[in-house]
């Protein structure tokens, strides 16, 4: 039966979002937005379309109204409004945030709900907190787990080596916030920018440091079990050393409006990326100390005679993926869901989540 979803959001992941499940015939998708401008695109495709501001709390309700289910896929600080507006219609909500913060507001709804909450369904968080679960479901004990994750530019060219790939706000977070992590069992923050390391992959050399919000609940699911959890977001060798000029020396930091405007008007965006992740896990299995690794290499794709990036395909199988195994019924019908709940071969053979197998 036809499943009808309210996709909010008119951006790159939205666009993506909606080819991804208007192929498979089992989903009839309504766009909302603020900007009509951004909405032509989806009507000149023949998507329902609605004009929305999401701050109307009646025009919200009304838009939710007969609604499967709601994907949130407009900035991080929205998530409070769409998630209560969620609860007050009894549909399910998905989104993509990666803020902290804003997970926290979720999960206070969802324990009053009737309905299921399943935030953080990207990439990071996401498809690693699934790949890093499953990995360690294999281990007697753990020791380390360690998740990488990086949108690249294939051909970087500026001193950054790096090319603006999803939302500038989202980039400024993971730089600038608290960064969630598990160090000899307990549960810590530590500041963003830091531990920097160095690995190849393929013949490839990378970095590798501190970045918010890529861990998602692991640290609690995981709470107990692991003595060491960290993630780091991947970049070419040079990025962090600069970043850090920018927002410690330079004080941009306190500045992020102007650190915004700085990297958007400095950095074009491309289509042109690679999606690397890369999770690590190590412990004890059978007597013995194992490391297991799962290496991907995402690129983009046609969707519907459409270029998707790397990081639109990324993003977008993560929260497709998600949404369709709830509704087959493999996901809790109420309540906070966490993304480790989904077991990881479920969603590798899932027609969506495919696109990380």
């Amino acid at each position: 039966m036809m499943k009808n979803i309210l996709l909010l959001g008119a951006g790159k992941i939205g666009i993506a979002i909606t080819l991804l499940l208007r192929r498979t015939g089992e989903y009839k998708v309504t766009v909302a937005d603020h900007s009509a401008a951004a909405l032509k695109r989806f009507s000149d495709i023949g998507v329902d379309t609605l004009e929305l501001d999401i701050n109307d709390g009646p025009a919200l309700r009304r838009a939710m109204e007969g609604q499967y289910a709601v994907l949130n896929a407009l900035p991080f600080h929205t998530t409070a409004t769409v998630a209560y507006g969620a609860y007050d219609a009894s549909i399910h909500y998905f989104d993509l945030t990666e803020d902290v913060a804003s997970t926290r507001v979720v999960k206070e709804v969802a324990a009053k709900a009737n309905s299921a909450f399943v935030p953080q369904c990207g990439l990071a968080p996401g498809f690693v907190s699934i790949a890093a679960h499953g990995l360690a479901a294999g281990f007697d004990s753990l020791r380390d787990v360690q998740l990488r994750v990086g949108a690249l530019p294939r051909y970087p060219t500026n001193a950054l080596k790096y090319n603006l790939t999803w939302s500038t706000d989202g980039l400024i977070n993971e730089y600038l916030n608290p960064c969630e992590a598990v160090q000899d069992g307990k549960n810590v923050e530590l500041p963003p920018l830091e531990d920097l390391e160095e690995f190849a992959l393929e013949g490839i050399t990378y970095e590798a440091f501190n970045t918010s919000g890529g861990l998602g609940s692991l640290t609690e699911t995981l709470a107990g079990r692991v003595e060491n959890l960290t993630y780091k977001s991947v970049r070419y060798p040079g990025h962090c050393a600069i970043i850090k000029l920018l927002v410690e020396d330079l004080r941009l930091a306190r500045r992020r409006d102007l650190l915004k405007e700085v990297l958007e008007e400095a950095l074009p965006i491309t289509m042109q990326d690679v999606v690397l992740v890369f999770c690590t896990v190590s412990g004890k299995r059978h007597g013995r100390l194992e490391q297991e690794s799962i290496v991907r290499h995402i690129h983009g794709e046609e969707v519907e005679g459409q270029f998707l990036s790397a990081i639109q395909m990324s993003t977008a199988a993560g929260i497709c993926a998600m949404l369709d195994l709830h509704a087959a019924g493999h996901l809790p019908a109420k309540g906070f869901v966490r993304q480790e709940q989904m077991p990881l071969d479920l969603f590798l053979s899932n027609r969506f989540g495919k696109v990380y197998a």
